[in-house]
């Protein structure tokens, strides 16, 4: 593609219409932009158009946006797969875009920015070491929204050392950037707050000024996060005087009349509080002197700072930063005096743990935001959620104490509550957000709360406090205090009596229909949590406990998906989900009525999939009818076809990217519930689709596509032989074993195809099957692949015969086999895992040792006790998990995104299959094995076996006596 006018012109046109609502455009034009960028220029192309100041400024974004996203997806190049962007574009792009990104307005800046800290993830500083330089030389510009825009683009490619785990290169990379930035960013921290004095009456600088200052602590907070550099050690008073500077300024004239939205100054004191909480928690004995002045600040801080919103954040990390003083011992004398501690409790965390009219607003108006922040743990940044961490710290230190204190406001705000219930909620609301965060000690996502104070009698408390508001007959009535009584149960369903949990099943289904979302979201969510909690390795609630509550629970159910607040909740899907699951062949009799409702529900989500987490769960309990009601009656599976192919069809016509590994994964579950040899005709014209190279392509697509295609083999053999598709599967497999990410899939593939196609149909492809293996073998030995490989070579002889796999591999060059035996079978035998694995692998061993004469007799009965002596280690000895040289590990940011890892239904899972399901002991069958060859070949074996060690001579004399053989 050239740079050209013209061409720019048909990019712009095209990047409008993905902004179009209408699906039939914005398709369209996002395959168009999907197809053309492999070209050349492509790249050059969208930077040229961001960069045109007489562009429409929505189309220059639109365009800087598909560029950020054109370098994600593109930058990062697995070893194994082909690079998508022309080296020539490579530099390029990396000669322009710190320029380009320093003089473009802020909304196409961050974007720029954004793109520039992915490519420095792979390419800096190795491949890119002169980027820092010229980000640092710009801070001497004095231009502040260039130097905005390198502080922005440093915080973007820094962040990542907060959770990046520790290794030798990351120290250098560390160590490399600080030599070229701690003495500059330094300067530009005492120059800017300087600068700030200087400009105290012109609002506009003082913006920029401020929001510099912002960028200069996040990117300090990122160059101390691994370890506290000599630097910033050696200059600790310079930034320590400066913060205490920035936390207690004033600037009247920057202060926002809008109570939402924090402004620069509240942004600027949360950040400095974030920098001397990690200072506090990391690094006390270099923070020491400077503790108590901050301690200082950040109460003068909360004590004068107000409820609206806009100080959420501030509030929070300021509390945050006493909770991480408050839990080192060292500092424990700061929070000892009852005086003190009664002033934390009046002064701080009771005001913030209000229910304020903010809170109510996005209770009543953003149900989802509030939930997320509740019960899903991202209101890590809200002051309520940082002032339950305070109590709880305080309490683990100082409990009997701080219990005493809160205990005397716990009766003042509920015996407010009970004068006037309708007056007074926001009291009881406050109370039992304190009681959850005096009593937990111990928490998993999973379970709960699995720890609790010996102080407080939680189950006394939900009986007097809890229980009374869900046997309120209105379930409209309080609506906050319904939800948090709810989540009371949720919150300490492991630790309170298991029939009292169960008791409260009837409750939770009767506020499934409340008209809050809030409440049927958490009424949905704890039942979920409590069908899935077991004691003694036994659910708590079983099909048969639930059977009598189901009709009005899914009918309940289904009721909130009608409503529009709540018609994608994925809460209430999940709930359906494992109440499917808990029913199990219970559930029959409603899936009349259920699935038509489903069905309706899936073809509604197809046409703009928006919510992943209920189109999860939604696929899944499609997953789980067809499993219960197949396993109940085979037929049925006609049935589910009928209903779910035209919605396929459509999805698959429509390239409906997020559903189709859904699609492959039922269609997979379908056929593998379809009796032998009656595979219907729909199937057999999807085929040629499947094994099309753009869906593989997709790395979301991969796996459950490697199963489809294994459930045609093991269902349709004669009819992929018949029809000529054989080639097909095998150039699939090529594709997958060449890639370390994909090969395990390759090989389960081929699995597949050996043992239900006939031999004679495979036999032709076995000698360029097995030298692409080797080829991949000499070019990247990994462990995964290594371990993959001896499986494929044992079930190799168990499905055909151990002669065959000799024959087969010296085929290919002499006396190759003793290659694969010393520095395969012999030396990495340990490294296997997995039951069926380790069978097959032994099974296979076996049969070679005692039936194929080129290991007793021919050219490799050297190896044979080197074989039988890793065999019975392999019996006896724990699995090798060393890893291989050319082993790679994925970081964080290159492993599959949600959609592509959370794909895998599990409700649709296959069963493992065994092979070998006639032998349940293989070490029986090794003996025997050797007593039916010791009888074939007299004299033979005593030798062998004496050629062995004495540990291997043991082993094998216990088994001989365990299985009462003898050996000739």
């Amino acid at each position: 593609m050239e740079v050209s006018d013209e061409n720019i012109q048909t990019l712009s046109r095209y990047l409008q219409e993905t902004l179009n609502p209408d699906i039939n455009v914005r398709r369209p034009a996002e395959k168009f932009l999907e197809g053309v960028e492999v070209n050349q220029n492509y790249p050059l192309l969208l930077l040229n158009l961001v960069h045109k100041p007489e562009a429409d400024m929505t189309i220059r974004v639109a365009g800087a946006v598909a560029f950020k996203n054109y370098i994600k997806r593109n930058w990062f190049v697995e070893e194994d797969q082909t690079d998508r962007i022309h080296a020539t574009d490579r530099l390029a792009i990396k000669n322009l875009i710190v320029t380009l990104m320093l003089s473009s307005p802020e909304s196409i800046q961050k974007q720029l920015s954004d793109a520039i800290s992915i490519i420095g993830k792979t390419d800096f500083p190795l491949k890119w070491p002169e980027l820092i330089t010229q980000m640092v030389e710009k801070f001497s510009t004095g231009d502040f929204n260039v130097i905005n825009g390198v502080l922005r683009t440093a915080h973007s490619l820094f962040k990542k050392y907060r959770y990046e785990f520790k290794s030798n290169e990351l120290w250098t990379e560390i160590k490399y950037v600080l030599q070229k930035i701690a003495q500059p960013l330094t300067d530009l921290l005492v120059a800017t707050i300087n600068l700030s004095q200087t400009h105290t009456n012109d609002v506009n600088a003082l913006k920029v000024i401020y929001s510099s200052l912002v960028l200069i602590c996040k990117v300090f907070y990122s160059l101390n996060f691994q370890d506290l550099p000599e630097f910033f050690e050696d200059n600790i008073q310079i930034w320590m005087t400066n913060f205490h500077t920035l936390l207690t300024v004033e600037v009247p004239s920057l202060q926002k009349n809008d109570s939402d939205e924090a402004g620069v100054i509240e942004q600027l004191k949360s950040q400095v509080c974030d920098n001397v909480a990690l200072y506090a928690q990391k690094y006390d004995e270099e923070f020491q002197p400077y503790l108590p002045q901050f301690v200082t600040d950040v109460w003068s801080l909360l004590v004068a700072t107000g409820l609206q919103p806009k100080y959420d954040l501030l509030v929070s990390n300021a509390l945050q930063f006493l909770s991480s003083v408050a839990e080192r011992n060292q500092y424990r004398h700061l929070f000892e005096d009852d005086n003190v501690l009664s002033s934390i409790c009046e002064k701080v965390i009771i005001p913030n743990m209000e229910f304020r009219t903010s809170d109510e607003e996005l209770f009543e108006d953003n149900p989802e935001e509030y939930t997320r922040r509740d019960i899903e743990g991202s209101d890590i940044d809200t002051r309520r959620r940082a002032a339950c961490d305070l109590v709880n710290t305080l309490s683990q230190n100082f409990e009997k104490r701080i219990i005493e204190i809160f205990g005397q406001y716990l009766q003042v705000m509920l015996g407010k509550y009970t004068e006037n219930p309708k007056q007074f909620w926001r009291s009881k609301d406050a109370a039992l957000y304190l009681v959850t965060s005096l009593v937990s000690r111990g928490s998993t996502q999973k379970h709960g709360v699995t720890q609790t104070s010996q102080l407080v009698n939680i189950t006394q408390f939900c009986q007097q406090h809890i229980l009374p508001e869900l046997e309120r007959p209105d379930v409209n009535e309080l609506p906050v205090l319904k939800a948090d009584a709810i989540k009371y149960v949720m919150t300490f369903r492991s630790v309170l009596p298991s029939d009292l949990v169960v008791s409260t099943l009837p409750q939770l289904i009767r506020h499934i229909p409340s008209e809050s979302a809030v409440v049927h979201t958490y009424a949905a969510c704890t039942l979920e949590k409590i069908l899935i909690l077991r004691t003694n390795n036994q659910p708590i609630v079983t099909g048969a406990q639930l059977e009598p509550l189901a009709t009005d629970l899914l009918r309940n159910l289904f009721g909130v998906l009608q409503q529009p607040v709540s018609e994608e909740n994925e809460y209430i899907m999940k709930a359906m989900m494992r109440t499917f699951a808990t029913l199990q062949e219970r559930v029959i009799p409603f899936l009349g009525v259920a699935l038509p409702k489903l069905t309706e529900k899936l073809q509604m989500v197809a046409k703009n999939p928006s919510k992943p987490h209920f189109n999860h769960y939604l696929f899944e309990s499609f997953s789980l009818a067809i499993k219960i009601v197949c396993k109940a009656n085979p037929g049925a599976v006609t049935s589910f076809e009928d209903i779910l192919f035209p919605i396929f069809q459509g999805i698959l016509q429509q390239d409906i990217q997020e559903f189709i590994p859904y699609v492959f994964q039922i269609l997979s579950l379908l056929m593998e519930n379809t009796p032998q040899g009656t595979i219907p005709e729909p199937y057999m014209q999807l085929l040629p689709c499947l094994l099309a190279p753009i869906l593989w392509d997709r790395p979301a697509n991969v796996s459950p596509l490697v199963r489809l295609l294994t459930a045609f083999a093991t269902q349709a053999a004669p009819q992929i032989v018949a029809q000529d598709k054989l080639s097909g599967f095998l150039g699939v497999f090529q594709k997958l074993i060449a890639s370390k990410s994909n090969d395990h899939e390759g090989f389960y593939l081929m699995q597949g195809l050996i043992q239900h196609l006939p031999m004679e149909a495979l036999a032709p492809y076995h000698k360029q099957i097995f030298f692409l293996l080797f080829q991949r073998l000499s070019s990247s030995k990994t462990t995964k692949y290594v371990i993959n490989l001896i499986v494929f070579f044992c079930l190799y002889m168990v499905k055909y015969s151990p002669n065959d796999l000799v024959s087969l591999i010296d085929g290919i060059q002499t006396q190759m086999f003793g290659m694969v035996l010393e520095k395969l079978l012999i030396a990495e035998l340990q490294k296997i895992a997995g039951d069926v694995e380790r069978k097959i692998v032994a099974i296979g061993v076996i049969k070679l040792l005692c039936e194929c004469p080129e290991m007793y007799t021919g050219t490799y009965q050297k190896y044979w006790p080197q074989l039988l002596q890793a065999l019975l280690s392999f019996f006896e000895m724990p699995r090798d998990e060393t890893t291989l040289p050319d082993d790679h590990f994925i970081e964080v940011d290159d492993t599959p995104t949600f959609q592509t890892a959370s794909a895998k239904l599990n409700f649709a899972n296959g069963v493992k299959n065994d092979p070998l399901q006639a032998i349940t002991e293989p070490r029986q069958f090794l003996v025997q094995s050797l007593a039916t060859l010791g009888g074939s070949q007299p004299g033979r074996l005593p030798t062998y076996i004496n050629n062995t060690n004495a540990q291997t001579q043991t082993i094998l004399q216990g088994y001989l006596a365990k299985f009462g053989v003898q050996l000739v």
